[in-house]
């Protein structure tokens, strides 16, 4: 983790990428493709999470960046421990998917769900907040 200049541009940018892949989500048919769905799930929730860490003037770098990031908006939020073990979990089998060529299950997806919605719909929420609060207008 490295200190940057914060980027309120690039949280914005972010948040629109994020709007655009959950757009997409809810086009497609996650009991066909699960797997990529789960993949799209956990894009949205990074992206989420660099956007807050761009406003912060936060950079997670190298090995274990994706958990570090994680860790730190648990732990910088308010995200509950069931939360932070989500994500982990969906990094972990996106991970999973990418390298290893790795198939979740429609009904792992259909599971969780709705959990991992509540938690990108706080993510988004946090991530408006900060962008128009203005704390970040001095950054």
């Amino acid at each position: 983790m490295r200190e940057v200049t914060p980027d309120k541009a690039k949280a914005r940018s972010l948040l629109k990428m994020a709007n655009k892949t959950m757009r997409r989500i809810k086009r497609t048919d996650i009991e066909e493709f699960p797997s990529q769905a789960l993949k799209d799930y956990y894009s949205v929730s990074k992206q989420l999470m660099e956007a807050l860490s761009c406003l912060e003037g936060i950079k997670m770098e190298g090995k274990g960046a994706h958990k570090k990031l994680i860790n730190w908006v648990v732990r910088n939020y308010d995200f509950s421990e069931s939360n932070r073990r989500l994500l982990q979990q969906f990094r972990k089998n996106r991970n999973r998917i990418i390298y290893e060529g790795f198939f979740v299950t429609e009904d792992y997806l259909l599971r969780n769900r709705e959990k991992i919605e509540e938690i990108i719909r706080g993510l988004r929420e946090k991530v408006e907040q900060e962008i128009n609060s203005s704390k970040t207008d001095s950054k």
